[in-house]
This record gives structure tokens, sequence and C-alpha cells, in this order.
């Protein structure tokens, strides 16, 4: 979904959230049922990462855009066919990435996996494109931008970001396959390497968000940490054909070393300073998009040690449900995890907000939690649990979780986001076996352009 920082949320919350427009959209909000959950068996810890996987996958395989086979921007239970041609460019970097984990678990058929994905390619190749970058809202049935706002209807280098962490992992992973997946992994590399990421530093030691055909760079959205937009430095950075000079890095994203905060929460370091959250932390999708490939730990450079930056925000989100400051009815160690999603309105209709600690309006969102399984296992697998064992009637849909609970409020809403629902399996499976960060760390330009930037890893002897 979104990841591009939304901007009507800017105004409200001064940070950066990507996120759907607010849009006129059918009532979404479901009171819950007071009938108990399921009764079934508790599922052993192996059976529930095996059914959320299986689950989630759902979205990127049995709900994707029916033309392009990428991701739709969304899905709503109760009217399956609203907005139905939208693809989400980030979100589909993220089912990209879902899908190959599907392939390596046996999930879904190699042979028709490849086929779909090569699918996918074709149309990226003949999508519109604006300086190799693509939009955050294309038309799964011509290719065409779809403005995600009046000046937003060009380049989106986030989403492209997303989308090209997505490409390495396709081009890694199958580059050594037979005659298809080689023909499958040269076009992933092609589209990658079309990116014209010096394009958007407008000549500046910096990186901008958009760019647009009709107005430019009138929307002048400079790429700053610390947020979820860490991975788009790093491909700038690593490009093999539009590399950016590493000051960007350190001038723009790191603000010249102000990016670092001595700041901490429950008695755990922040370690960085997070866009607008004053000395806390911001919605936990800030610790998840840019990590799908790139292995945050034993990561370090001068400005932050990774693993503890994105462990830490886990924790803290953790503990901030326990402490529940603003005593929220079930809140608790398994229910907790506050980031960017639908939410419940006050009048109890459904909308969007980027949910953290500092904007938290009794709303949990499955993916904060489940996409933080490999810094906090123990906190995730109690949430899992919870879900799967006492909830699933309530919470858990055909595509695996569904995007938002209040506990507090009895209340649900039944549709699922790309960019939410994207994470969850990737993150997942990085906990377990780690695959889409050995496929991205791997990649032959990413070690090259990290260490430029001055990261240092010895898992990856760097």
């Amino acid at each position: 979904m979104k990841v591009y920082i939304c901007l009507v949320l800017i105004s409200l919350f001064n940070s950066c959230s990507n996120s759907s427009p607010d849009v006129k959209e059918p009532s979404g909000g479901t009171p819950l049922p007071t009938t108990p959950g399921t009764t079934a068996p508790p599922l052993t810890d192996i059976e529930a990462l095996d059914q959320v996987q299986k689950d989630v996958l759902k979205y990127f395989w049995e709900y994707a855009e029916t033309n392009s086979k990428l991701a739709r921007e969304r899905y709503y239970t109760n009217d399956p066919g609203f907005e139905a041609n939208i693809v989400t460019t980030g979100g589909s970097g993220f089912g990209l990435m879902t899908i190959i984990a599907g392939v390596d678990r046996g999930f879904v058929p190699r042979a028709e996996a490849v086929s779909r994905l090569t699918t996918a390619m074709n149309f990226l190749e003949k999508a519109e494109r604006f300086h190799g970058a693509w939009p955050h809202w294309i038309n799964g049935n011509d290719g065409k931008v779809i403005p995600f706002g009046t000046k937003d209807n060009g380049g989106d280098l986030v989403e492209t970001a997303f989308l090209c962490q997505g490409l390495l992992t396709v081009r890694e992973y199958f580059k050594d396959g037979n005659t298809a997946e080689k023909a499958l992994a040269a076009k992933a590399d092609e589209l990658w390497k079309g990116v014209e990421w010096d394009w958007y530093t407008k000549g500046e030691d910096a990186l901008y968000w958009h760019w647009s055909p009709n107005y430019g760079w009138e929307m002048n959205f400079k790429i700053q940490g610390y947020d979820e937009c860490l991975i788009t430095y790093v491909m700038a950075v690593s490009s093999p054909t539009h590399p950016i000079p590493v000051a960007a890095y350190h001038k723009a994203w790191a603000r010249s070393g102000a990016i670092k905060s001595g700041a901490s929460q429950y008695g755990i370091p922040v370690v960085v300073n997070h866009n607008g959250a004053n000395g806390t932390v911001g919605p936990m999708f800030w610790s998840q998009y840019s990590y799908l490939g790139l292995d945050p730990s034993n990561l370090k450079d001068q400005y932050a040690d990774y693993w503890a930056l994105t462990q830490n925000h886990a924790k803290i989100m953790n503990q901030y449900s326990i402490a529940n400051p603003k005593q929220w009815k079930g809140y608790s160690d398994k229910v907790w995890g506050l980031t960017a999603s639908y939410t419940r309105n006050n009048d109890g209709t459904t909308g969007y907000s980027a949910h953290q600690p500092n904007n938290d309006v009794g709303v949990i969102t499955p993916t904060a939690a489940l996409s933080s399984f490999p810094y906090t296992p123990v906190e995730s697998m109690k949430f899992l649990h919870y879900l799967y064992d006492e909830k699933k009637s309530e919470y858990v849909g055909i595509a695996g979780p569904y995007d938002a609970f209040s506990p507090h409020y009895n209340w649900v809403t039944q549709r699922y986001l790309a960019i939410d629902q994207g994470t969850i399996v990737p993150m997942i499976e990085n906990y377990r076996t780690g695959l889409l960060w050995k496929l991205f760390m791997n990649a032959p330009e990413v070690k090259p352009g990290l260490v430029k930037m001055g990261f240092q890893s010895a898992k990856y002897n760097f």
C-alpha cells in the first residue's frame, strides 16, 4: 500500500506514513459477534507460522489484479470489485517477495509462479514510467498511471524502491534456474537497472520522492530519515546504471548526523529520531518496509546499530501495549502493534491512520506484530496464537488476518491492504530461514553500495 508517506496524514502527524489517501469508500467497520472464537485445538508454533504464511500468500496469489498478476491496492471482502484495477507499486514489490517465500516452501507450484511473475515483469516493462520510476498506482488494465493525488501523477521513487527490492530478490532466486527462470531473472534485472535514481536528486545531495511530467518538482518532498525510506538510498547508491552521490545519504537521509537520538522509552533506546515522533517511535512499518531484503542483523554504520534500532522499535511497541497508557480494553502482552492501516473513525466508520504511540486510537493492526517476528519472536508468537487460537473466527479471513481491529470498540474491518499483508510472509520467512535477507544481501550490487555508504556487517563479511 502506499509507501508514500501520505501527505494527507503529514499535516496531522508531521510524519511520513505510506498510506492510502482519504478516499470515499463503502463503510467497512464491522461490529464483532458476541460468540466466542474457534474452539479448535491450539496450533503448534510451526503450524501457526505455516498457516499464517499460507493464508496471507492468498492476497498476492488468489486475489492479485487479474491482468498484471501484481498486487491490488486493497480488497474488501464485502465488495470485491471495489478499485479492482488499482495496482500498487510498492505492495507489488512486497508481493514478489511473498511469492518467492511461497515457492520455497512449496505452497505454490514453482513453474506456475515463474509464469505469473513473467506476466508481471512484462506488465511492468510496458507500464508508464517517469525517468525509470513507476507511479504509486498503476491501472492494471492498461499500465497507465492512476494519480495518487492531483500532483502525484508521475514517478514515485519510494514505491519504486520497494518494488526494486523485490525485483532483486526475484533475480537472485531464479538466475541459475531453467530457461524460463533465467529469462525471468534477466527481465527483473533489466527493470531494476532502468530506474534513473540520479534524476530524482534534482542535482542536490538528496533524493526527492516525486516527479510529475505536469507539475515537475512541485511536491518537493525531500526523503529524510528516519522513516520507512532507508531502502531508497540503498538502492540509489547501489545502482550500477544511475547511482547517486553517497553524500546524499549522509546529508539528506542522516540529516548530517542529526538522525541520531539519545532518547529511550521503557528503558529501551530509540536509537534514531523518528520523523515527528518526539523522542518515541513512529509506526511499526518504519522498521519493516526497508528490511524485507536489507538484513539489519549485525548491520551498523556511523549512525546506528540497525538490529538495535529495529528490534528496539518492536520492543517499545510491545511495552507500550502492556503499559497501555490510554487504558484501551484488550491491549496486553499478546495484543499489541501500532502501524499505519485502516482505522475506526469516531463515528464507527472505517478510515485510515498512521497508528503509533503519539497517535493511538485503540486500533491494533496485525501486520505490526506479525512482521516483527525477526525482532520479537516471543512477543510476536503470542500475538499469532491470539489470532489463530482465540480469535480466528473474528479476526482472520480469506487472505489472513484482517487489516485492523479494536477490542475496545468490539470492531474489525474486514478489509485488506497490500502493503500491510505484504510484509507478513517475507518477515516471517526471514525469521524462519533468512531467505529474503540472504537473496538481497548477496546480490552483487548491494554489498559495494552498502560499503560505499559506510555500512559494516560481520554477517556478510564487509
